[in-house]
């Protein structure tokens, strides 16, 4: 008998500091100034383009965003700075990565009455690491107490549904009885703040998922996790080149193509047909339309992008109840964005009711997962 593969328990850390939009962009005005004072003479002879300005208004209509919350807020609002203040900590302390990552497990856990011994593997998957070994995940699996294995992931904004992808093949294969999944978006210390087009569209924030087999699951508790489909096609539309290599090849460790850029018109035309067909695909292997879905929890990276998508689904504007907006205080939070959206709006659905979680990004890299409430 095939096991039942249940996702159990979710859990959301919010960092205590957030940014408004007018506050980001008052910083990021007086640092143009700044910068077009100061480089005038290259300006004038065409050397330097002049930093334009940019208003709260043009941030909300492009996006949706009207704040966003972070980790450390000391220095991203400095015109002689434009980034976060993080301290480098000892080899034998807890990074902070893995610090929001342990806060987020911890409240997953307790969502699905787990404790460390009930769990056999943990995955971190996000877009960045903040290092490349060891594992985050292996840090926070010591830091939690579990024993088995971790790993990490990188699937840019993807990141969080492929990681649970992999959880529910190890539950379905009976090679963990439960697995963790986090995404700690620890992503501000990539943001380029002195850039006018991309500096509004991140936040910081960590989500977790426990991925459990039925037969360990809370009898009538969380979601039947009914199954998982990804794609990837390769575009060069979203980039971040920060690497090791850049060591030996003498570039700017630090410079603007380094840090987080984008074709934004490109990646909006191109992305927004491919995650509509991917979701229809989806729901067709299951003999479902989009109209049997009680709950959208899709990526939020951009309002209009989830509006033309919703569109193209259901031949119509989608409702807040249908597909629920936390981008408006959360901002883009890479792959994490799905996950709290069905952290905040899920616990009003009803026995049989279907649901549908959803990321897009960088790649491009579509993951969704189908769920029926239990």
């Amino acid at each position: 008998m095939q096991t039942k593969v249940i996702l159990s328990g979710v859990g959301l850390w919010t960092p205590s500091h957030s940014i408004s939009n007018v506050e980001l962009i008052d910083s990021y005005n007086a640092y143009a100034d700044y910068y077009n004072e100061t480089h005038a003479s290259e300006i004038e002879a065409g050397t330097l383009a002049a930093k334009p300005h940019s208003s709260a208004d043009f941030v909300e209509k492009a996006s949706g965003i009207k704040s966003r919350y972070i980790y450390a807020k000391e220095g991203v609002l400095d015109i002689h700075r434009m980034r976060p203040v993080l301290e480098e900590r000892a080899d034998d302390e807890l990074c902070q990565q893995a610090e929001i990552a342990v806060e987020a497990a911890k409240k997953a856990m307790a969502n699905a009455g787990k404790a460390a011994a009930d769990i056999d593997a943990v995955i971190v998957s996000c877009a960045y690491t903040q290092r490349s070994y060891p594992a985050i995940a292996i840090e926070v699996q010591e830091a939690l107490g579990i024993e088995g294995f971790g790993f990490d992931m990188l699937v840019a904004c993807s990141a969080a549904t492929f990681g649970m992808h992999r959880a529910y093949e190890m539950v379905a294969a009976g090679t963990a009885r439960a697995v963790l999944v986090i995404n700690p978006e620890l992503v501000s210390p990539q943001i380029n703040y002195t850039d006018r087009d991309s500096h509004f569209i991140f936040g910081d924030v960590a989500t977790a998922t426990i991925i459990e087999s039925d037969k360990t699951a809370a009898p009538g508790h969380g979601f039947d996790l009914l199954s998982t489909k990804a794609v990837t096609k390769y575009s060069n539309n979203i980039r971040s080149n920060f690497g090791y290599v850049t060591h030996a090849t003498d570039a700017d460790p630090y410079g603007p193509d380094k840090l987080f850029h984008q074709e934004g018109r490109k990646v909006f035309k191109e992305v927004c047909p491919m995650a509509a067909a991917h979701i229809t695909e989806h729901l067709a292997s299951h003999n479902l339309e989009p109209n049997d879905l009680k709950r959208w929890w899709l990526h939020q990276a951009n309002i209009n992008m989830n509006s033309l998508i919703s569109k193209k689904l259901l031949g119509r504007e989608a409702s807040a109840e249908e597909a629920p907006i936390v981008l408006d205080t959360y901002a883009n939070t890479a792959s994490a964005g799905s996950v709290i959206a069905f952290a905040l709006h899920h616990e009003d659905l009803q026995k049989g009711d279907y649901g549908l979680l959803c990321s897009f990004g960088a790649g491009y890299s579509i993951g969704s997962l189908l769920v029926q409430k239990r």
